[in-house]
């Protein structure tokens, strides 16, 4: 009788509220990682007002990029990611087979015979400066002959004999040195005359690149794309830049800004990596340095030349100055007594990468240093926000 009751009662469940419904698993579908994964480079994008670049220093945003590399080169990802994508970082894949397919592709009608279309000039001077030549890689048919080069200098780099270093100005591109543009290696083989090309100076280049291709570009062309996207890679054991190398008879030498190295035996100076010393001198470093282990300001000890900036008609106090003030909240804070008892507090001894140490070097002398901040805790270069 109960039991009547009781299936009477479950059968009246207008409601529905005695429906259950399975528990959903907790497990995390494929598609769902994937767009969580997109997602990440949705968030990279709306901090950073950018995409993640490939030769970041940031491991986590490297693998961004590479992620993102592998999304676009994915139809199917590309496709499920389509209405995820907030910033228009994957392209809306539509296979173009011919021309036809180019003017049926045309959802704005730039390719009509309308006064929107892109054949319709507007604004344009009748006769415009055309280069008479384009350059383009074509294939090296010598490149036996350049590949041992570019084995050594993989070699040398691997070592730590050869560094890569910011592209600073033009004057950097000469016969026989190797540069990295867009990540490819390449060696400039020859440099030809300069003349007027275009109503600019300049020179036509034959650049082998690591691939296995060639290009006769222009040295100014090569340079803007340097600047973009490119490194210049070191001689050999060349711990000087070459950032002065066009000085002429008619140029003041106004003294020295240095990187030095100590050479202390103290464990407490010792055991800090990446401990340098920026300064300044009037006279030659190794003449500067001289008596280092009997003044404070070089901690007591021997030091030794890392890297030394002949400066000419700047005022390198000023420029010492300035390297301080951007390395400030990595200056060693110790105190030190010389012989007499005195107290001494060195404040030209900073703690950051020697490699990031010159690369502010060469911000500093192009100017473009007002836009980045040393990140201590890092012990990088970032750009400001």
């Amino acid at each position: 009788m109960e039991k009547d009751k009781l299936l009477a009662l479950i059968q009246d469940d207008d409601l529905g509220l005695l429906n259950t419904k399975a528990k959903a698993s907790g497990a995390v579908t494929p598609d769902e990682r994937l767009i969580a994964s997109f997602l990440e480079i949705n968030d990279f994008m709306r901090k950073h007002e950018r995409e993640p670049e490939a030769n970041s220093k940031d491991v986590h945003e490297f693998k961004l990029h590479k992620r993102l590399d592998s999304f676009r080169s994915d139809d199917a990802k590309a496709t499920a990611l389509l209405e995820h994508d907030e910033f228009g970082l994957l392209a809306n894949r539509k296979k173009i087979a011919s021309i036809n397919d180019v003017f049926a592709d045309d959802d704005l009608g730039i390719l009509d015979d309308g006064t929107d279309s892109i054949f319709t000039l507007k604004h344009v001077p009748k006769e415009i400066n055309a280069p008479d030549y384009v350059a383009q890689r074509k294939p090296c048919k010598d490149f036996k002959e350049f590949e041992p080069l570019f084995k050594q200098c993989h070699a040398d780099l691997t070592a730590g004999k050869r560094k890569l270093r910011p592209f600073a100005k033009a004057q950097q591109i000469d016969k026989g040195l190797f540069f990295v543009l867009k990540g490819i290696l390449l060696y400039v083989d020859k440099v030809g005359p300069l003349e007027s090309i275009n109503g600019r100076t300049n020179a036509r280049l034959r650049v082998i690149f690591d691939n296995g291709t060639e290009s006769d570009m222009l040295l100014r062309s090569l340079s803007a794309e340097l600047y973009k996207d490119g490194r210049r890679v070191t001689a050999h054991d060349d711990d000087l830049l070459e950032d002065f190398e066009t000085v002429t008879e008619g140029d003041t030498s106004t003294g020295y800004i240095y990187i030095l190295r100590s050479l202390s035996e103290n464990q407490d100076i010792h055991s800090i990596q990446h401990l340098y010393k920026i300064g300044f001198s009037t006279m030659p470093v190794a003449e500067r340095i001289k008596n280092a282990a009997q003044e404070p300001t070089y901690l007591n000890a021997p030091v030794k030349i890392i890297s030394a900036y002949q400066c000419y008609n700047l005022n390198p106090q000023k420029l010492e100055q300035l390297l301080h003030t951007f390395f400030g909240k990595a200056c060693l804070d110790v105190d030190l007594y010389d012989r007499e008892g005195k107290r001494y507090v060195p404040r030209e001894w900073f703690i950051a990468p020697r490699e990031v140490i010159e690369q502010a070097v060469t911000l500093l002398i192009n100017g473009e240093i007002v836009h980045y901040q040393y990140d201590a805790d890092k012990q990088e270069i970032v750009e400001r926000e």
